[in-house]
């Protein structure tokens, strides 16, 4: 069956469209995370660890349940895992809105939110994408979903901000809620036909032999680990960077522009390294990302925190955000093919999200025993230089496909 008989009148380009939004309400909303930890905690009398361990729950959860997700998605479809996620993420938003307790926030934030995520974000979307679009548009179509993506990282702050300062952290997580409820009619565009998910036909070993193979593989394994690294740097930069600028003398709309420069300059980043994925090594391409992260760590660092700098950081960062993740999925869909690509990309965005659990809970953990973050941001430069090492090695030959599972129509 053809590409284009299998996705019926979802073309191409729709499902670009919907999926690209979908990315920017999920990861806008994530995004703004950040915002609400001192608003909250001030008001609860929490310590900063309280809310940074259900953010760090939550991307656990995520993580966990993302390859269950992207099976689904596989076997049924891109459309069902994201109207799931979506109504799992609204709930998850709203039970937030009313957290006073810390088991409350770890439910809400952490738990539900989680879920919402795993079935709303990039793994989920770029299977979809991959299973439409011809192999050699595959790096730049992923790409352009994430710069589109991104547009939600940097808006979502100054509204959210403003939502905060008007109706409060509560009523500002509400509407956020009626934002992600908008996910809901995208999913209709993101339904596949059996065929187009790649679950027409295909024995229940096919995707047990695709993972076996994957875990035999090295690459998926470094690959694996630069992500863990990603998933550290994000989270904990966006969870504790408003804090750490209030430290020193910043105030809450510093943090939170900085957060959208990430989110707008991200925009450019991705789009450039879908673009140049397409054309050069991806392995290389993150090589060179994580040694610029860990330049531009070490950069913030050392110099005095003033606004220009904050600025600076937030912009240079932003670039390199999420250029990782076009890079990586490409990779994956390259090595292992596309019919099992959201299970094998939801596998290596669980070791994203491990890194995500760490860099969120050790960012509270390490301030409230040491009153600082500096610990954790000499960590962060030393994982980048670890993370850029181990994609050297990787290369980009296709892996043999077991005969059960066949890849579908790419």
């Amino acid at each position: 069956m053809s590409r284009a008989a299998a996705q019926g009148w979802r073309g191409p380009a729709l499902v670009l469209a919907a999926g690209a939004l979908t990315l920017t309400v999920s990861l806008g909303i994530r995004h703004a995370f950040g915002l609400f930890l001192e608003p909250m905690s001030r008001d609860n009398g929490w310590t900063r660890e309280v809310f940074a361990f259900a953010i760090a729950l939550q991307n656990l959860v995520w993580g966990a349940a993302q390859p269950f997700a992207g099976r689904l998605a596989d076997r049924h479809g891109a459309g069902r895992a994201v109207l799931g996620g979506s109504v799992l993420y609204v709930a998850g938003l709203l039970l937030m809105a009313t957290a006073h307790g810390a088991s409350t926030l770890a439910v809400s934030a952490g738990v539900l939110v989680g879920l919402g995520l795993s079935g709303t974000s990039y793994p989920i979307v770029f299977g979809a994408i991959s299973r439409c679009t011809a192999p050699e548009r595959r790096s730049l179509a992923t790409g352009i979903a994430m710069a589109v993506g991104s547009l939600g990282q940097f808006a979502m702050l100054p509204g959210a901000l403003a939502a905060i300062d008007a109706v409060g952290w509560a009523g500002a997580l509400v509407a956020l809620a009626g934002l992600g409820a908008t996910m809901a009619p995208l999913s209709a565009a993101l339904r596949e036909r059996p065929a187009a998910a790649g679950a027409a036909g295909a024995p229940g070993a096919g995707a047990r032999e695709a993972l076996a193979a994957a875990l035999r593989h090295r690459g998926f394994w470094l690959l694996s680990f630069g992500f863990f690294v990603c998933g550290f740097h994000v989270v904990f930069i966006a969870t504790h960077l408003p804090a750490f600028l209030a430290d020193r003398g910043l105030g809450p709309r510093a943090g939170a522009a900085v957060l959208a420069l990430v989110g707008l300059f991200n925009i450019g980043g991705s789009y450039c390294a879908g673009l140049l994925g397409g054309r050069m090594s991806k392995p290389g391409l993150l090589v060179g990302l994580y040694l610029l992260r860990a330049a531009v760590i070490a950069a913030f660092v050392l110099a005095p925190v003033t606004e220009g700098s904050a600025y600076a950081f937030g912009a240079a960062m932003g670039f390199l955000w999420l250029s990782t993740v076009p890079l990586t999925n490409g990779t994956i869909a390259t090595l292992f093919g596309t019919r099992h690509l959201a299970m094998l990309g939801g596998v290596v965005f669980f070791f994203h999200q491990v890194g995500a659990f760490l860099g969120g809970w050790l960012g509270g953990r390490i301030y409230v025993a040491t009153g600082s973050y500096d610990v954790v941001w000499w960590l962060s430069i030393a994982l980048a230089l670890l993370a850029a090492l181990v994609n050297v090695p990787v290369r980009e030959a296709p892996v043999a496909r077991p005969a059960a599972a066949p890849e579908a129509a790419a």
